[in-house]
């Protein structure tokens, strides 16, 4: 039986994050709409709030619940992870990821009203944020105890860096062509 609830709180967490990787870009194209003219605006704009609210009620949340269910369920199952120091980091992460998720359904909301209260940079930077816990999640999960901590923790901020870095670069290019 822990087998099957292993595959499927992972099935679980990768349709999770795959909801929560694509969620914030349908917000920056939603921003980016609501700066042009009408009515390629109006248009645009109803269509990323359907894309968005079909995306968020039907993949996002349901994987979220079920994820974090089995999730509770292998606890149950195997208990004794609650001893382990790699699991309590983890627990943070996770705690971290649900906040990013709490976070997105405001901005969600908020769309949903047309309410344009981030900037497109913000929401590329924001859209960063499942994958950092997801690097350090993946890491923690896979080397359990040989977790090298200062290694871990320089990693994550190199890969921030990384990231950062690769907005800007993105940016630059797509104001030489904004097609890109």
């Amino acid at each position: 039986m822990y087998e099957y609830i292993k595959a499927l709180h992972l099935i679980f967490v990768i349709t999770w994050f795959a909801g929560l990787f694509y969620i914030p870009r349908l917000f920056i194209y939603h921003i980016e709409a609501s700066h042009k003219a009408s009515p390629e605006k109006e248009i645009l704009t109803k269509q990323l709030q359907l894309m968005a609210k079909r995306l968020w009620f039907i993949i996002t949340w349901p994987s979220a619940i079920l994820a974090v269910f089995f999730a509770v369920w292998l606890l149950v199952l195997v208990p004794a992870w609650l001893e382990q120091p790699w699991m309590h980091v983890k627990l943070v992460f996770v705690l971290l990821l649900i906040l990013y998720h709490f976070k997105a359904h405001q901005i969600f909301k908020q769309l949903q009203r047309n309410e344009v209260k981030y900037s497109s940079k913000f929401m590329r930077i924001f859209n960063e944020g499942a994958t950092l816990i997801l690097f350090a999640v993946v890491f923690l999960v896979i080397l359990k105890n040989a977790f090298n901590w200062i290694f871990g923790v320089v990693g994550i901020i190199v890969l921030g860096v990384l990231l950062m870095l690769g907005i800007r670069i993105y940016k630059s290019i797509r104001s030489k062509n904004p097609e890109a």
